[in-house]
């Protein structure tokens, strides 16, 4: 029974929580959508400035709500690829330097496989093998969880991820930052019919297409032309466009996602990152699994978003298979979830 302490400075949220295998003993996550909004989107340095400032505080803070101190700790974890460099860097730094300090082992945790981790989280008697569909600002893929730390990519996106299509069709309409929250409420007040968008379909050389890839830019761009035509006009029905390219990327998410879990013999689908909170993706993964005899799974919303309880029950597994990482393990911008065993 691993207790691990863990730290996710990734991107905009600066999280830390304190996990015992399945179980969240604590978990705090600071969210910087306000300090990056008037942006557009987020800034880069000022997410490394902002970790920086907040990140002491959180894991005394996250020791005291857990009620332990550090000789009840096993080991400190960090996400430490994909992410912002910069970010990445005071999340490792921190937790090398508390692992020195306090003796314990260090983990460098994959981001990509925190996301799959919230999974166990939400349901402590899930067990391999099973297909999970990661969607969020920076990422979407579909990843065959074949064993504890063994996957294999299927599909991915060849442009844009959900996450950042969300984004770019809400800046196209005036909606602000982050766009999935609010074409999701708009979403539900328009007619999801209305507009027929393209599904961003892959080209194959022998004139097929790619069955699990994913691509969101045509999406984009089909919306961006569409709305200025509606503008000469002279009014753009906002709703029915949100709830339409919504119904889109969701159909999409769905299809493709369903097709590798059949085509590959697994019945059990999950769903992490931001935009499995979406109400759209929900309806049509769980009308999906239900015509095909498949168990879907969504974590809670406050697993959706970025957050080190994901991360740190990722660690506690790799912990609890003998497994810890080198002191001199680097950060890294990239890094295909394959070859997350690279990390001890």
């Amino acid at each position: 029974m691993a207790t691990i302490l863990a730290i996710e400075t990734s991107c905009d949220e600066t999280a830390v929580a304190i996990v015992k295998n399945r179980e969240v003993l604590s978990s705090i996550v600071s969210s910087q959508i306000e300090l990056h909004r008037i942006y557009g989107g987020v800034v880069p340095e000022l997410a490394s400035r902002q970790h920086l400032e907040i990140i002491n505080p959180e894991i005394d803070r996250a020791l005291k709500e857990a009620q332990l101190d550090w000789e009840q700790i096993d080991a400190i974890a960090a996400t430490c690829t994909p992410g912002l460099v910069g970010a990445l860097l005071v999340g490792v730094a921190v937790a090398k330097t508390l692992a020195m300090l306090h003796n314990k082992p260090f983990l460098g945790v994959h981001h990509l496989e925190g996301h799959i981790y919230a999974a166990y989280l939400a349901q402590p008697k899930l067990q391999p093998p099973f297909m999970c569909l990661l969607v969020s600002g920076g990422h979407t893929s579909t990843i065959h969880v074949k064993d504890y730390g063994k996957y294999e990519l299927l599909g991915s996106t060849r442009d844009d991820a959900a996450g950042e299509a969300f984004d770019k069709v809400a800046r196209l309409l005036n909606l602000g930052y982050p766009g999935g929250p609010v074409i999701d409420k708009l979403a539900r007040q328009g007619d999801p019919q209305a507009f027929k968008l393209p599904e961003g379909k892959i080209s194959l050389p022998n004139g097929g297409f790619h069955p699990y890839d994913f691509s969101f830019s045509g999406m984009k761009t089909a919306v961006m032309r569409l709305i200025a035509k509606l503008e000469k006009r002279g009014e753009i029905p906002v709703n029915d466009l949100a709830a339409s390219f919504q119904e889109t990327v969701a159909r999409v998410l769905t299809q493709r996602s369903v097709r590798c879990a059949l085509d590959y013999g697994v019945k059990t689908i999950t769903i992490g990152g931001g935009v499995a909170a979406n109400s759209g993706l929900r309806e049509h993964l769980l009308a999906a699994a239900q015509k095909h005899e498949l168990q879907v799974y969504f974590p809670p919303l406050k697993l959706c978003t970025d957050n080190a309880a994901m991360i740190g029950c990722a660690a506690a597994q790799h912990y609890n298979l003998g497994h810890s990482s080198s002191l001199t393990l680097e950060v890294r911008s990239r890094l295909n979830i394959t070859k997350v065993m690279e990390l001890y």
